[in-house]
């Protein structure tokens, strides 16, 4: 089996770094997103460790999805490894207060977008049978609620179940499913949420010693280089300084 990884919003953050760890270990690599630009760069800087395949691309176009997939160059059309990594977060106001155009481009990307790329490269991951893998960027958020999650944590919610649903399909062709739930995690997400807020950025990982990119990366490449009778589940990760907290109770004044 050739390796082969298809990683979607490779342009930023996990996607990216995921992209340099996979090429810096010898994998072809297929890499979409939204800018092209960026796409460009990383190819480019790229190029001399492994073969790369640039696809500018906003997965919650169904019709492109499949097209991309089905017009795949041949040298890259063996996929043993999808990350299903776009995803964002839009808005930290009370459900009551939410912008329901956001709440419709979270779940457009998150869960529309994600489901119509994992089908439209399943034929491709079982045909590769034992070993292939599939991980789906999820979120502690998909466990744990919070103030603003509102639909972002019903979208990872969704993420974790469908992760657990598509193993059970799967069962028998050697296609390995993981839900990969990171916490606090320091990238553009939190920019992108609040719309270019530098500074709720830099509030919010202000000493806290976040995961990083490079951690996510690292991890996925674990979990995509086990033993091939070997599937995580579900991998929860927090950074150290994040724990749990007592819930919330109202009381009547």
């Amino acid at each position: 089996m050739s390796n082969t990884a298809f990683i979607t919003g490779a342009t930023s953050g996990f996607g990216r770094a995921t992209a340099i760890r996979m090429a810096e270990a010898g994998w072809k690599l297929v890499l979409t997103g939204r800018r092209s630009e960026r796409l460009q760069e990383l190819q480019q800087q790229l190029a001399e460790k492994t073969d790369v395949h640039i696809l500018t691309l906003d997965v919650r176009d169904a019709d492109a999805v499949k097209q991309a997939v089905a017009e795949l160059p041949e040298n890259f059309r063996d996929v043993t490894l999808l990350v299903n990594n776009a995803g964002l977060a839009l808005g930290t106001e009370p459900a009551q207060d939410c912008d329901t155009e956001k709440w419709q481009r979270m779940i457009d990307t998150n869960i529309s977008g994600l489901v119509t790329m994992t089908h439209a490269l399943l034929p491709t991951l079982i045909a590769q049978g034992r070993g292939a893998s599939v991980v789906n960027i999820g979120s502690i958020a998909g466990h744990w609620p919070y103030p603003g999650g509102n639909v972002y944590c019903g979208t990872k919610a969704f993420v974790e179940q469908f992760s657990y649903g598509l193993r059970a399909d799967l069962a028998g062709t050697g296609v390995r499913v993981t839900n990969l739930a990171p916490g606090l995690a320091e990238s553009e997400f939190t920019l992108v949420r609040t719309d270019g807020n530098q500074d709720a950025h830099d509030r919010l990982y202000e000493g806290a010693e976040p995961i990083q990119p490079e951690d996510i990366a690292e991890t996925i490449y674990w979990i995509a280089s086990l033993p091939p009778h070997l599937n995580v589940n579900q991998l929860e990760m927090m950074p150290a300084s994040q724990s749990f907290g007592p819930f919330s109770i109202s009381r009547k004044s």
